[in-house]
């Protein structure tokens, strides 16, 4: 064997979670491609799938910050449910203005957040306990609210939170060239452009990635991967966005989901908090002795986790355009499942954003090409339990391979 092929099999062997991952999700985007006779890549449907699984991939992004760092958040879709039922209840019943609504409900969010961060980080109670308590609390405040009842429906402004689309800026004229090349209703120009520069993006950052890798002698993928994974997430883009522009451009959920990946992937992987997050989680007491005030990190992971699960509950009064004492229900569990999905470790200290959102898309996926189908909620709760089963045990079964 070459010293080629050993150095792809080591590769492969010590990235198999990434490429598992990526893997995973084309093949069962193409399993129910074919098995829903072509709906699930249609342009609405694609919408729709955005707009079903935006609140569970922005939670998904401040759980793994939670996981990572060592602890578990069980009260999300509690407080999620509680946040959308306190913006339902100042917009509706006081008329507060849409934009102070807003702020005040991340604000509430970030408190809720401190309070559990404040218990688990200086009182050492464990973040399981801290956060059940919480998920009942705020689900009870949530009825107490509501007085059992439904509250909306919300002004236009607050619903475009989430079913607004991003404005076409190029002329008509472009648009209906277009649609009239690709054989289309319409054509957003906007969107497929923006889909042409991500894809654009992730070449050129690769490539520079790896020019800073080989010129620090650090041990680089090798090119036939490289240049896969690259091309397939590209291709995979400008597909998407192709679809959309298809329809009725990006939705603004898109947008603001898109832009806090890209953020929350930077300070993970670029940034010194991030990389201390990592080594809190990682070995609490080595990270306190090497000078990390791990009690404040804690802290500001929940508080992060409380913001982000506020605005998720935003976008989902949104979208259902009417607050319920059910809204969030059990959504915790999805966000969590995503995340382990995702590569993320249960004893902290490993995982990655884009995994987090990969796993966040592999169940959404499932759920709605099961729900195409026509298949129950009680097998579709059965086969989402084996995949996360599955995940885990790989996961599990690939460290002790390499330990």
């Amino acid at each position: 064997m070459t010293s080629t092929s050993k150095g792809i099999r080591a590769h492969l062997a010590s990235h198999m979670r990434d490429y598992g991952l990526l893997f995973a999700l084309i093949a069962i985007m193409a399993f129910f491609q074919i098995v829903t006779g072509g709906t699930l890549m249609r342009p609405v449907n694609i919408t729709n799938l955005f707009l079903q699984n935006s609140y569970i991939i922005i939670m998904a992004l401040g759980m793994l910050v939670v996981i990572v760092s060592g602890h578990i958040d069980l009260s999300v879709g509690s407080v999620m449910g509680f946040v959308g039922a306190l913006a339902a209840v100042l917009i509706v019943n006081f008329s507060l203005p849409v934009p102070v609504t807003i702020m005040v409900c991340l604000v509430v969010g970030g408190l809720i957040g401190g309070a559990q961060g404040y218990f688990v980080a200086y009182w050492r109670i464990p973040s399981f306990i801290v956060t059940l308590a919480g998920m009942l609390v705020f689900r009870g405040l949530s009825l107490w609210l509501l007085e059992g009842q439904s509250v909306g429906p919300f002004p236009k402004s607050f619903q475009l939170l989430s079913t607004g689309f991003v404005p076409e800026l190029f002329p008509d004229s472009w648009g209906a060239a277009l649609a009239a090349v690709f054989g289309t209703r319409n054509f957003n120009v906007l969107s497929f452009a923006l889909g042409l520069a991500a894809a654009a993006t992730v070449i050129h950052m690769g490539l520079k990635k790896r020019a800073r890798d080989l010129e620090y002698g650090i041990e680089s993928e090798p090119a036939s991967f490289f240049w896969g994974r690259t091309l397939i997430v590209s291709a995979a883009l400008i597909f998407l966005m192709f679809k959309l522009s298809t329809f009725r451009g990006l939705p603004n959920v898109v947008v603001t989901m898109g832009a806090l990946t890209l953020i929350y992937a930077f300070v993970t992987e670029r940034t010194v908090i991030g990389r201390r997050v990592y080594a809190l989680g990682g070995n609490e007491k080595a990270a306190k002795l090497s000078g990390i005030q791990t009690e404040r990190l804690t802290f500001l992971a929940f508080v992060n986790m409380g913001v982000l699960a506020a605005l998720a509950g935003l976008i989902f009064a949104a979208r259902l355009n009417t607050a319920t004492p059910k809204s969030g229900f059990s959504l915790e569990l999805d966000v969590i499942a995503a995340v382990f999905i995702g590569g993320a470790s249960m004893s902290g200290g490993s995982g990655k954003i884009i995994g987090a959102v990969v796993g966040a898309f592999i169940m959404g996926v499932m759920n709605n090409g099961m729900s195409i189908m026509g298949i129950g909620i009680d097998y579709q709760q059965v086969i989402k339990g084996l995949v996360l089963l599955a995940a885990v045990f790989f996961d599990v079964y690939n460290k002790n391979k390499q330990g």
